[in-house]
């Protein structure tokens, strides 16, 4: 197969040196069946089964596979980013269709956190993987508590305050909230955008749909409980379910 492909590209080749000229469109594709071909081949020489920034759609050159190791699919294909919450708000940090490490993205999300404010925050609610040295010693230097257990073994005589972890986790459910929603209501789970740059105003979007949701549901409830309070309504408790529901629902 690798020889079909290398002679077909030196008989198209030929046309290009003899004044043949291709579109836009045709220009991009002929440069995707070269890089291809190269990656293919220098597998096939090396015997390997990776390649570095390997292609695996030809009309989608960008993807790269991303190994998750879940149950249900254990190699991801599509865009891959990082959302905080910061007072309710959620904000897309940083997204890439490489397979790069989230660790990395911490300190640059804190800087971002301080620039809005002018001060750090006192704790951050952060996932395991986010937990490396680096970052634990960037936030102590700060004053930050990063959530989350000690690195290593327990120490012997270790006094866990697990009344602050089980709060942390509670607060950090949040966040994993949002994902859910995206995915679930604001069409982050099923994008069928196919350039690259639709593809990452498409999550944009989805971020922005999330935020206008969760304002929209905070105005709502800010005039019912001033309702409530004016007319002294005792039965409270269907309404705010009911616009509960609402936020998640649309």
């Amino acid at each position: 197969m690798l020889g079909f492909v290398k002679r077909d590209i030196k008989v198209i080749q030929k046309f290009l040196d003899h004044g043949a000229h291709l579109t836009e469109q045709q220009a991009i594709w002929w440069e995707t069946i070269q890089k291809i071909y190269e990656q293919q081949r220098d597998m096939y020489d090396s015997h390997t089964h990776s390649v570095q920034d390997r292609i695996v759609s030809f009309h989608q050159p960008w993807l790269r596979p991303i190994v998750r190791g879940k149950a249900k699919a254990s190699v991801e294909f599509g865009a891959k980013f990082d959302m905080s919450l910061d007072q309710g708000i959620a904000r897309l940090e940083y997204s890439s269709f490489d397979a790069y490490n989230e660790s990395d993205i911490l300190i640059s999300t804190i800087r971002r956190y301080h620039d809005r404010h002018g001060y750090y925050p006192e704790r951050v609610l952060a996932d395991k993987i986010y937990r490396d040295r680096k970052n634990l010693n960037y936030c102590k230097q700060r004053g930050i508590r990063l959530s989350g257990p000690a690195l290593g073994r327990p120490k012997k005589n270790e006094v866990r305050d697990k009344t602050t972890e089980d709060q942390d986790n509670a607060d950090r459910v949040a966040v994993e909230r949002g994902f859910s929603q995206l995915k679930g209501c604001f069409g982050a789970g099923l994008i069928t955008t196919k350039r690259k740059d639709t593809t990452l105003s498409s999550i944009a979007l989805s971020v922005l749909a999330l935020n206008l949701s969760q304002l929209t549901a905070d105005f709502l409830r800010q005039i019912l409980s001033s309702n409530f309070k004016s007319k002294q309504i005792k039965n409270r408790t269907f309404y705010f379910n009911f616009f509960t529901k609402f936020t998640i629902i649309q």
